[in-house]
Formats: C-alpha cells, structure tokens, sequence
C-alpha cells in the first residue's frame, strides 16, 4: 500500500449503501459497548486516587507517576504498532507470511514473539539506568517491580487488537475497565494495612492489575482463536514486520505521547509534589479521554476493509459519524467535570485542589483533540510518513512550549497550581494544532469533508452551564453526586433533541439490524 492509498483498487466498485449501513451498525455496537466500559472505568479508577492520594500522599503518588508515564511509553513502542498494525496484517492474511501458509492465530504470535523479545530489551535498559524511570527516587525497593509490566501492557495491546478485528469489544473493556482498575483499587488500599508490604502498595497494585488485564486478554483470546498450528520464529519476516511497522509505532507513541510528555516533563523541572497534583487532574481527564479510544479498536478493522476496496467516500462518512459521536460524548462529560472542578480536585484531599485550573484546561484539550484521534486513525493506513511527520511536529512543539511555560511560571514566582496549569496549557495548544492539521490532510486526501463540529454542542451547553453554576452553591459532595449528574443529564437530553439525527441515534440502538435483513426478516414474518 503506498502513502497516498490504495490506487490498484481505483476502479473497484463501492460498497452498497447497505453495506455501509452495516459498517454504521458495527461501529456503533463496538463503541456502545466501550462507552460502557468507560463508566465502568470511571466506578473503578476513582478508588484508586482517592485512596492513593489519601493514605500514601502527594510525594508518593507524584513518584509513581512519574514512573508510570516511563512504562507506558515504553509499553507502547514494544507493542509494535500493532494496535492498529494488526488490523491491516490480519486483513491481509496469508498473502503477507512467508510461505503463504499464515493463519490468523499465526500472525497474532508473530507480533507477540516479536513484543516480547523488544520488551525484555527495554526492562534490562530501565534496570540498567534506573534514573530514567525514577527521576525523582522510588517509594520503596518494591518500585523496581514496576519495569515487569512493560511486557504484560504491551502483549495486552496486541491480544486485545485481535478480538478487536473479530468484533470482540467486551473483552477490552473485561481487561481494561473492570478487572484492571479494580484490581488496582482494591489491593493499594489492602496493601496499606499490610506493615511489610505498605510502602510498595502503590507499585504492587499497580503491577498486579497489568498482569490481571494481560490474563484476562489472554484467555479470550485462545478461546476465540486457538494455539497456533504448524508455527515457528521466522527472523526474517519479524525484521520486515517491525521495520513497516515504524510509522505506526512512532504515530502510536507519539499519539500518547502528548498525554505523557507533560508529566515526563514536570518531573523534570519541578517537584514530585507538583507532579502529583498535575497527574491527580490527568487521571480524571483519562475517564473521558478514553471516549476517543472507544471507537479506535473497531473503527481500524473496517477502515482497512474499505481501503482495500477504495471505498473513499464510505471512510470519510464513517469519520465524521464516528467524530461527532466522540465529541458529542466527551464535551457533555467534560462540562460534567470542569464545572465542580474544584469538588473533584477536594477528593484527593485540600493539597489537590490547587490544580483545579488544570483539570478545566486538560479537559478542554481532551475535546478540541478528538478530531485528530478520528483523522489519524485514518492517516495511519494512507500516509503513514505525513502523518508521524505532522505528530512530530506536534510533539515537539508541545515539549518546547511545555519547557516555556513551567520556566516562565516559576520565574515569575508562581506556586505547584500555576506550574501544572502551564503544562496544561501546552497541551491545550499542540492539540488543536494537531486537529487542525490533520483534519485538512485527512480532507484533501479523502476528497470529502471530514469536520466533526455542529453548532447543536453551542446549543446543548448552554442550559448545562446554568445547571452547573446553580450546583456550585450545593456542598462539595452534593456537587459531585447530584450536580454533575444534572450537568450531563440536561446536555444530553439537549444534545439528542436538537444534535442528534436518526444516524447518529443508532449509537444507543442495541438492536440495529442493516437494511437487507431487516428487510428479509419483515418478509418472513
């Protein structure tokens, strides 16, 4: 396939229109599902702050997190990009192994062989030179365990890529949104009771819920496929598979990397403390962040299905659907968020509440970034160099203004609050220039109009706002439990009546059945 598209399949017929309305379907049941697991996340990631923040401390959590955004970063480049690499190989199929024999199940060990060879490179590096990952020190000598979870997140990613292709979203959100939080909740609060263990409770937690996701993953994934048959290391072909992959590996890290790097970079230059407060608010802003990643998982198999048929028109449809669905979900829980900005900081305890300005302006920036996750996930697969240029270009523009802003904060006298909005604030700049370059690259190339934005959000926030101005005047807990529940209520209930046409409604449809069988059902009946 080369950077610009499939052009060998130019004058193949598109798909018919009940074949779109059933690539609709499909979406729409795979991102149903994961926005699901999104609340669910929600219920259980909030036990792991609270907890964390109360009974181990700023200091200690601003440690871990620091470490953590090493691991995931790490994680993600020995994943290999098969996050969405995976789709395209699998599509495929036996045509792209050596001797034309591949099977699915086949290809799938192909990319976890190679994982996991590239991830014990990277633990012995990080054990070699510790300071990378610890800048600031660790909690206790239980820390170091924490480097043993960069092979389990990254063949986590890639057994969660493989349902994902067949159409198997509940299993990411078994792994990611239930098991993995709760089990890190549950034992960073157990630990603490425990005298021999409570000073590593952060790390072990933490490291027990990526092994508890990665078994999870695993286990759906031999029922769905099965053990490989006839399989065996081809040294040759996994050098060619990660060569072609690069693209996707910089597009994936670079991509989460914008998440990270702030937080890389606080730790640098200010205290684990102010980390601490940055990554409280980073937390929160992860909930709704993961609306955009909702869709990503079903979204890369029927791309690639329409690319290899050139069916340019049914992609740049399924982005703008796709993107207004995300933002349309993600503003209202934002406003849900920011306005008792400050009861949301206080459950992390009074020392918190200073990054409240953060939290507004990481939410803000979560929203404006949704039409960039839509695009690239498009751009992966049709300018895979253009793209990483461009996320190249963000990154790096991200990580000057970062540097800038916390210099210039510090140099003027301003405290931990003011320091972590200023990385905020970095971000909030690289991704709407993200958005907004790949969304006209995205359009030029798809020669269709791919914008996610409709003046109905303007119209649902409106009555939202007011509700949540009235809430501030509840006590902080009332806030939280009645105010930012009747915050998102009346934007949705706006957002559906005035935002929401019959195309976008299938999203909340449970049973959506395309057009021809529905049409034979009626006739049988």
């Amino acid at each position: 396939m080369t950077e610009t598209g499939p052009s060998s399949n130019a004058g193949t017929p598109p798909l018919r229109a009940d074949k779109g309305g059933d690539d609709m379907a499909t979406l729409a049941k795979g991102g149903r599902t994961n926005t699901l697991g999104f609340f669910l996340r929600l219920l259980g990631g909030i036990p792991f702050l609270f907890v964390g923040f109360r009974l181990y401390g700023v200091d200690e959590m601003g440690r871990f997190a620091a470490a953590f955004v090493v691991i995931e970063i790490f994680a993600l480049i020995c994943a290999l990009g098969e996050k969405r690499g995976l789709a395209q190989r699998l599509t495929e199929g036996a045509g792209e192994h050596p001797d034309g024999s591949g099977s699915p199940v086949n290809l799938v060990f192909d990319g976890l062989l190679t994982s996991l060879i590239v991830s014990l490179a990277a633990c012995a590096l990080l054990v070699t030179f510790p300071v990378i990952i610890f800048p600031s020190g660790t909690n206790s000598e239980f820390d170091m365990w924490m480097i043993a979870a960069i092979p389990a997140f990254a063949l986590t990613e890639i057994l969660l890529a493989a349902q994902a292709y067949r159409y198997d979203i509940a299993t990411t959100v078994r792994a990611r949104a239930v098991v993995e939080p709760w089990t890190k909740s549950i034992l960073v609060a157990g630990l603490f009771f425990v005298p021999a263990l409570a000073a590593g409770g952060i790390a072990l937690a933490f490291l027990a819920s990526i092994y508890a996701a990665l078994f999870t993953a695993a286990w759906s994934f031999i029922k769905t496929y099965g053990w490989p048959k006839g399989w065996r290391p081809r040294p040759r072909y996994l050098t060619s598979m990660t060569a072609r992959a690069l693209p996707l590996i910089g597009a994936d890290v670079i991509e989460r990397g914008t998440r990270l790097l702030d937080v890389f970079l606080l730790g640098q230059f200010t205290s684990a403390g102010t980390v601490g407060i940055y990554w409280f608010a980073k937390e929160v802003v992860s909930l709704p962040q993961k609306l955009k990643t909702s869709f990503e998982p079903i979204l890369s198999p029927v791309i690639t299905k329409n690319l290899k048929i050139g069916n340019m028109e049914a992609i740049a449809s399924q982005v703008r659907q796709v993107g207004f669905w995300i933002i349309a979900l993600q503003f209202g829980i934002a406003l849900m968020l920011a306005i008792p900005g400050e009861a949301v900081m206080g459950l992390g305890g009074p020392a918190i509440v200073g990054g409240t300005g953060a939290l507004a302006i990481l939410l803000a920036a979560e929203v404006i970034a949704s039409m960039a996750v839509v695009s690239e996930s498009v751009l992966v697969y049709i300018a895979r160099k253009r793209n990483l240029l461009i996320s190249v270009g963000v990154i790096t523009l991200q990580g000057a203004l970062t540097i800038g802003f916390i210099l210039l904060t510090r140099h003027l006298g301003y405290g931990e609050g003011f320091q972590a909005a200023s990385a905020a604030a970095a971000l909030f700049v690289a991704l709407g220039v993200s958005s907004l370059v790949k969304s006209i690259v995205l359009k030029a190339l798809l020669k269709a109009p791919v914008s996610n934005w409709r003046w109905a959000l303007v119209y649902a926030a409106a009555p939202a706002v007011v509700v949540g101005y009235a809430s501030t005047f509840l006590p902080e807990w009332a806030e939280i439990v009645i105010g930012g529940p009747a915050i998102l209520a009346v934007y949705l209930f706006v957002i559906w009546k005035r935002g929401f046409g019959e195309e976008d409604k299938v999203l909340f449809r449970k049973n959506v059945v395309p057009a021809p069988q529905a049409a034979d059902e009626k006739a049988k009946t």
